[in-house]
């Protein structure tokens, strides 16, 4: 093995022992109502987050497509920007982007071991050690500061008011989609759930808010009112005026903060992803001020929206027949999902590939997916939170019946078997081209299903 061939391998084992290390920590499912333990290190770290303006952004879903549109049109525009999000998809590095690409392995474990010193000393003056969620938090405002750059756009982990990001000051909040979901942790109350993730919210900012449903809606706006922010709602201040569909996306014309934006294509799938589109628009517009009189360059945003890529959203991995990944992972998710396959995929047949989280609405997930699965191959992901296979079919046998129910245990197995199902025909005649393969239910399942595939880590 040469020099060159070895830095990558050695890079990765580096890497791996750092997951290792940070793995003995609370996961990041589990958490505890307090932002002491993440001030206490970015205090001891200088407040790195305090050196550069943050757009922050929360929600139940929608949030990571939604930060990936705010980095490349504040790239396209000229800005530096650095990118948190989570979960990740294959590879960890993927939540700590620098310039709209995620940082390397090496610059990873760097970053760790500056911030290895202060984590220490947190832990020994908290009653409750620092959890992984904290500790990368602390390492992506660090990097961002040692970038340094001109604006991070930050996604919200789990919650809001409580979540380890909230020690930022953000100059523009964004409220995506607020739904029912981590039932654990935050309830089944909508309401509750709203108010939680409406914490980001700071006194003076900017608040970008999704439409939501009424009760969301509410407590979101009573959180305004309390802070004395400025509020731009969607389908109100801004939107999407008309959508259609277009080959290997959709054409757009968005109505944003600073008048109409015109002939807007988006490289992404379903009605969803152009309403994330016209928010992170207004997201962007807020940021800079933008009004009746301060429309933003379109050409620059018509550049940036068409390099937007988000993995594991709807992503098409191969063709003859086509092989779509796609994160959802509660019914809200899947719902969204079955929209887009419904009205933009005319498939002949469509194999669905389920392997969802013992903690999630796994009935509510299976049927929203219902209508638009022929048949459905039951599966299990490598998470210790997997729901077992067993218990999986014993959900989806009601809603899809015996003869639409195939159990493959192994993730490779179940994507074999959907491959061939998607291929077969009952009828002579009848082409074997023109089937799909949908992989859902949690980003662990579309993530592995796109390393089994090939796909580098985005």
């Amino acid at each position: 093995m040469t020099d060159s061939q070895t830095e990558p391998v050695q890079s990765l084992a580096a890497l791996r022992a750092v997951e290792a290390e940070l793995d003995t920590r609370w996961p990041e499912t589990k958490i505890e109502p307090s932002l002491d333990r993440i001030r206490l290190l970015t205090e001891l770290l200088g407040d790195p987050q305090h050196s550069y303006p943050v757009v922050h952004i929360a929600g139940t879903n929608a949030k990571t497509s939604t930060s990936r549109m705010i980095d490349a049109l504040f790239t396209r525009i000229g800005l530096r920007t650095g990118r948190y999000t989570s979960p990740h998809l294959q590879l960890v590095t993927e939540r700590i982007s620098v310039d709209g690409v995620p940082i390397s392995p090496e610059r990873y474990v760097e970053v760790f071991r500056d911030v290895e010193p202060y984590i220490s000393l947190v832990d020994g003056r908290q009653p409750v050690p620092m959890s992984k969620f904290e500790v990368l938090t602390g390492m992506a405002f660090a990097a961002f500061a040692d970038a340094p750059v001109d604006v991070a756009v930050v996604e919200v982990g789990l919650g809001g008011s409580w979540d380890a990001t909230n020690v930022a000051d953000s100059r523009v909040a964004v409220i995506c989609p607020i739904a029912i979901d981590h039932v654990d942790f935050l309830g089944g109350d909508l309401a509750g759930i709203a108010r939680e993730k409406a914490g980001i919210i700071k006194p003076g900012s900017t608040v970008v808010m999704a439409e939501q449903p009424a009760e969301a809606a509410t407590e979101v706006l009573r959180r305004i009112a309390e802070t004395d922010a400025v509020v731009a709602r969607q389908g109100a201040e801004f939107g999407v005026l008309e959508r259609e569909v277009a080959v290997g996306g959709q054409l757009l014309r968005l109505q944003g903060l600073g008048g109409v934006y015109e002939d807007v294509f988006l490289p992404l799938h379903g009605a969803h992803q152009a309403d994330n589109a016209a928010l992170a628009l207004a997201a962007v517009e807020a940021f800079f001020g933008a009004g009746p009189e301060r429309k933003l360059d379109i050409e620059a945003i018509r550049e940036a929206f068409a390099t937007v890529s988000s993995p594991g959203r709807l992503e098409r991995l191969r063709t003859a027949p086509t092989v779509l990944i796609d994160a959802a992972h509660n019914p809200h998710g899947a719902k969204a999902l079955a929209a887009a396959l419904e009205a933009e995929f005319g498939f002949r047949k469509l194999v669905a590939v389920v392997g969802v989280m013992a903690d999630k609405d796994v009935t509510g997930i299976l049927t929203e997916l219902e209508s638009v699965a022929h048949e459905i191959v039951l599966t299990q992901n490598s998470s210790p939170r997997a729901m077992d296979v067993d218990d999986l079919a014993v959900l989806a046998l009601p809603i899809f019946g015996e003869d639409r129910v195939l159990v493959e245990p192994h993730l490779p197995d179940a994507l074999e078997a959907a491959i061939r199902l998607a291929e077969e025909t009952d009828n002579p005649d009848e082409p074997v081209y023109g089937g799909g393969v949908v992989v859902t239910g949690s980003v662990v399942t579309a993530g592995e299903t796109r390393a089994l595939l090939g796909k580098a880590p985005a």
